[in-house]
């Protein structure tokens, strides 16, 4: 019996070159294996880097450098000062899996001739409960919420879902992970918008100076805080989100 072949991770290994930039991850071919390392860490000595097994990885991804949980993957919040050796392209697979979920079975999926992508009102069309109300954002509004949570500075992976009036991403700003429909996340940032305006508490305007410190707040976050605590005022989807406001003097 001949062993299954990943028909995904095969087209991912037959594309990859000497190396390859993965979201935050610099892939570099060493003989019949691969290394892994954090692409901030391109030019720095392996000696200096701390050697993570690819069976650590998993427990690695789940906390920033600051401690933080990290709720989404594909946040551009890896940690750095860490290198992995991939002996051959299964365990090059398992490394990515660890480190982004499904990315490489969805990377394959975007280059079939029709993806499975799901868009914004398909998919927020099929919640129940306490998700139903994200049907409720107008186009211009569900615009506003995926703007602010898919930015690049939160967010890696390639938007190829879409709402009325914003075109997908390119990978310009973001990676070859591609995002086929979305995220949690996003599904919790929506609900949360619908339910600010619902309380009379998502401003629709906001002052040039307000501008200015969101703006600096935005430029210059702060560790503390969860990513997804969208209650507070600080959290930085919520000022992105502010920020596409009209503005007043």
């Amino acid at each position: 019996m001949t062993a299954f072949e990943n028909p995904a991770l095969a087209a991912f290994v037959a594309q990859l070159g000497e190396k390859l930039v993965f979201a935050q991850v610099l892939i570099r071919r060493a003989g019949t294996g691969f290394t892994l390392r954090h692409i901030g860490d391109t030019d720095v000595s392996g000696e200096t880097l701390r050697a993570v097994t690819i069976e650590a990885l998993h427990a690695f991804a789940q906390t920033t450098e600051a401690g933080a949980f990290r709720p989404l993957k594909s946040a551009p919040n890896l940690p750095r000062g860490w290198h992995t050796h991939a002996a051959n392209s299964v365990e090059l697979g398992t490394a990515l899996d660890r480190l982004y979920p499904g990315a490489v079975a969805d990377w394959f999926a975007s280059r079939m001739a029709q993806p499975p992508v799901t868009n914004y009102r398909e998919f927020t069309s099929r919640q129940t409960g306490m998700y139903r109300v994200t049907t409720f954002p107008d186009d211009r509004r569900a615009e506003q919420i995926t703007r602010a949570c898919c930015d690049p500075r939160f967010c890696l992976k390639c938007r190829l879902w879409i709402v009325p009036g914003l075109a997908p991403d390119t990978q310009n700003n973001k990676s070859l992970i591609p995002c086929l429909e979305p995220c949690a996340l996003l599904l919790e940032f929506a609900r949360k918008v619908v339910r600010l305006e619902q309380q009379g508490n998502l401003p629709d305007s906001i002052s040039s100076e307000d501008t200015r410190g969101m703006q600096e707040k935005l430029d210059q976050p702060t560790s503390s805080g969860r990513e997804a605590d969208f209650e507070s005022p600080e959290n930085p989807r919520r000022i992105a989100l502010l920020l596409q406001l009209p503005g007043r003097d």
